[in-house]
């Protein structure tokens, strides 16, 4: 048993890799095992890259290692259908492994036991459960979006030391650290899409791309723009083509902006039912969702319970009179949300809070893990 915690722990730690880069796929990590030795390994990298099982055979071709009899371990139930590559089952059964370990089972109906069918009717052993809720924490938006159909919610806030979103000034200034803007766009790379208000958009008027961090091999998330009275301007930042972008309006008679898609949602406002919209982007297959801002938005998802978790930063700047946002015990516990992590960033304090609790996909997130 400690050989097989050992070689599925390092399975979860190089599908590490494949977080914030293979949505709306999960993370996965494969390794074989020849004589108790790890022979090759992979990890389904981005999108439409060779998924988990396929790459640790390719690997093992590369170090000219032999398959035949083999065990893999695996993070997720491997799939027995045709999608953007090959079934991995078969991918298996041509490497000629003796058994296939699996942390957990796959929920997506394309998948749900067929690849554990598949493989037992092929005569190979099979054991499941090994490092399961290691697995399933670090393929938490995969598995809630699979389960709900919609995506999972990270808000982030940042307030200055009395609690201050901004000055009441002409211009908007940034207040929080360096590191802090560093943390804030390692964020981004980990989610789908990123949401935030007409307010902030005409106040700020920000990119919402990826910047001060590596991409990574990522690509930018989509920009969920909340104009439901059609307040922003054309030549705002957010209709760029750096990123797709959506509008979410409530006039049907709304003038599209050349490349930006645009839907009308009478129901949704910066203040109101945003439940309405998270069906819709799950819908579309987002699983992690970013809330910048402001704080009318920020209140509507606490008021609605929909908040999975916050990355909260108070910067020690006084910017004087201005908006503020408070986050108070009540809308935490309306939410279940419990502080998990509090550390210093050049000064700011950023706290973290999860839904029940709920460990974070991976040690080092929301950096990769190289």
């Amino acid at each position: 048993m400690e050989d097989h915690v050992r070689f599925m722990q390092r399975a979860l730690d190089i599908a590490e890799e494949g977080i914030g880069r293979v949505s709306p796929n999960p993370p996965v990590g494969c390794v074989l095992v020849q004589e108790n030795r790890i022979i090759a390994e992979g990890w389904h990298n981005r999108i439409g890259d060779l998924h988990a099982e396929q790459a640790a055979i390719a690997d093992a071709e590369i170090r000219g290692e032999n398959t035949e009899g083999s065990i893999a371990y695996v993070t997720l139930e491997p799939c027995n259908h045709f999608g953007r590559t090959p079934p991995c089952t078969q991918a298996l059964l041509w490497a000629g492994v003796s058994k296939v370990v699996i942390a957990s089972r796959d929920p997506n109906p394309n998948v749900r036991g067929k690849g554990i069918d598949a493989l037992i009717a092929a005569g190979i052993d099979v054991e499941i459960g090994i490092l399961e809720n290691n697995a399933i924490r670090q393929m938490q938006s995969f598995l809630n979006w699979c389960q709900i159909r919609r995506p999972l919610v990270t808000l982030k806030m940042a307030v200055d030391t009395n609690d201050k979103v901004d000055n009441n000034d002409s211009i908007s200034k940034r207040f929080t650290s360096n590191s802090s803007l560093q943390y804030a766009h390692a964020l981004r790379r980990q989610v789908d899409a990123i949401l935030v208000g007409s307010n902030t958009v005409i106040r700020d008027n920000p990119s919402l791309t990826i910047r001060n961090v590596d991409i990574n091999g990522t690509t930018h998330p989509i920009r969920i723009i909340l104009d439901t009275k059609g307040k922003i301007g054309n030549d705002a930042k957010v209709w760029n083509n750096e990123a797709s972008t959506i509008k979410i309006h409530g006039n049907l008679n709304e003038i599209s902006i050349q490349g930006i898609e645009s839907i009308s949602m009478p129901s949704v406002t910066e203040q109101r039912n945003p439940n309405d919209l998270l069906d819709l982007l799950g819908d579309r297959g987002i699983q992690e969702l970013l809330v910048e801002g402001g704080p009318s938005v920020w209140l509507s998802f606490l008021e609605n319970k929909i908040v999975d978790r916050i990355v909260h930063i108070r910067s020690k700047i006084d910017l004087g009179e201005g908006p503020e946002m408070k986050l108070t015990d009540e809308l935490l516990n309306m939410n279940n949300l419990i502080l998990m992590d509090q550390f210093m960033s050049e000064g700011d304090k950023i706290s973290v809070f999860t839904r029940n609790g709920i460990e974070l996909p991976c040690q080092t997130w929301p950096y990769p893990s190289v």
